[in-house]
């Protein structure tokens, strides 16, 4: 409607990218210091005001790429999964911590179905703004039950470690080395770049998904419609029943171990692949892995930290998908160009081979419960 071309596109897509990178580590510690409800209401009113700029860049009367990128900006505080996900690890046992995480995806996966549909439906029906409008209305509404309903902190209800009263002295929101020293408590930053070096092959090849699925499947919008729905479904079924399953009878260090030999046997199947079936029969071991990697990380890198800084290891444990958002473009750009769809799965075998034998012959050196 735009008129974009694909390099302004992709400007589009690194500026979100880089506003969600920065802005994760430092939401976080906000979260952490300042409690759930002020987060969930700050998130939910960026979320309106993203969605506001998209409608109105919609109108033929105002400068609509100019708005369309002013859109991206309050994206830099919107954060609403990992603050979701602090308040979880807040009141969660060590022991409940990746079933918990794991159904609060599934929610993820409900919305990723129904917001497809509705999305597709209301601009068919009634415009393009239409979706943008209602998705604003929403947010507003989930800014006002945030702030009237929701706790102001959740930390005093941990068990496992106390925060420091909302009310006090608070250090600097903005200080990066408070936030990096996390990353150099014991076993943290191993973790964290098994999360990151893992999952960034597959972050490759989503990043080309809708082109691969017009390129190289030869789908029509539709049709790549329906795959997502079926993504969707996978990502609720693993997430609401797999891994809360296999959580009760395997250790964190053998669900991570599993989701990095999953995704081997993935890229090896990636690379063979020649139609759309082929990748539906390989899409359940790729959602396997990447619920399970996420959620494992997730679990145990909150567990390596005091209780008053989960929200902020989890604003750095979200920020690898948008460093994929931005980083990836570029890179997985280039191989496809090069090499064609088979690369992704070559790359994926290859990281995730080396992550494994890692993995293998240097064990996880995991402790019961949380720092304190």
């Amino acid at each position: 409607m735009l008129g974009l071309d694909p390099v302004t596109f992709g400007y589009l897509q690194t500026t979100f990218g880089a506003l969600q990178l920065l802005g994760t580590p430092v939401f976080g510690r906000f979260a952490d210091q300042r409690g759930a409800r002020a987060a969930f209401t700050i998130s939910s009113l960026a979320s309106s005001a993203l969605y506001l700029l998209l409608a109105a860049s919609c109108s033929p009367a105002l400068p609509g790429v100019a708005l369309l990128f002013a859109s991206r900006l309050p994206s830099a505080l919107m954060h609403t999964m990992p603050t979701a996900q602090m308040v979880i690890t807040d009141l969660s046992t060590p022991e409940e911590r990746p079933t918990a995480l794991s159904r609060l995806g599934l929610c993820f996966g409900v919305g990723t179905i129904l917001g497809s549909l509705l999305g597709g439906t209301l601009s068919a029906a009634c415009g393009i703004q239409c979706p943008a409008i209602i998705a604003f209305v929403a947010n507003l509404l989930g800014a006002a039950l945030s702030f009237t309903c929701m706790p102001a902190s959740t930390k005093a209800a941990s068990a496992h470690g106390q925060a420091a009263p909302l009310g006090g002295p608070k250090a600097s929101l903005f200080d990066l080395k408070a936030i990096t020293r996390l990353l150099l408590r014991p076993g943290v930053l191993r973790v964290f770049l098994v999360k990151l070096i893992s999952g960034f092959p597959s972050g490759l090849f989503m990043v080309m998904f809708s082109i691969i699925c017009m390129d190289f499947f030869g789908l029509q919008p539709a049709q790549s419609g329906y795959l997502l729905s079926f993504f969707g479904l996978l990502l609720m079924i693993t997430q609401g029943l797999v891994i809360g399953q296999l959580n009760k009878h395997l250790t964190e260090e053998a669900l991570l171990q599993a989701s990095v030999l999953v995704f081997c046997v993935v890229g090896l199947a990636m690379a063979l692949m020649s139609s759309v079936l082929h990748f539906c029969l390989l899409m359940p071991g790729l959602i396997f892995s990447l619920c399970t990697l996420n959620v494992v990380t997730d679990s145990i890198l909150t567990k390596a930290v005091p209780a008053s800084d989960t929200g902020t290891m989890l604003g750095l444990c979200a920020s690898v998908q948008p460093l994929t958002r931005t980083l990836g473009p570029t890179l997985a750009g280039l191989l496809y160009r090069r090499f064609g769809t088979p690369v992704f799965g070559h790359v994926q075998f290859a990281v995730n081979f080396l992550v494994f034998l890692v993995l293998w012959r240097q064990p996880l050196a995991q402790k019961k419960d949380r720092v304190q």
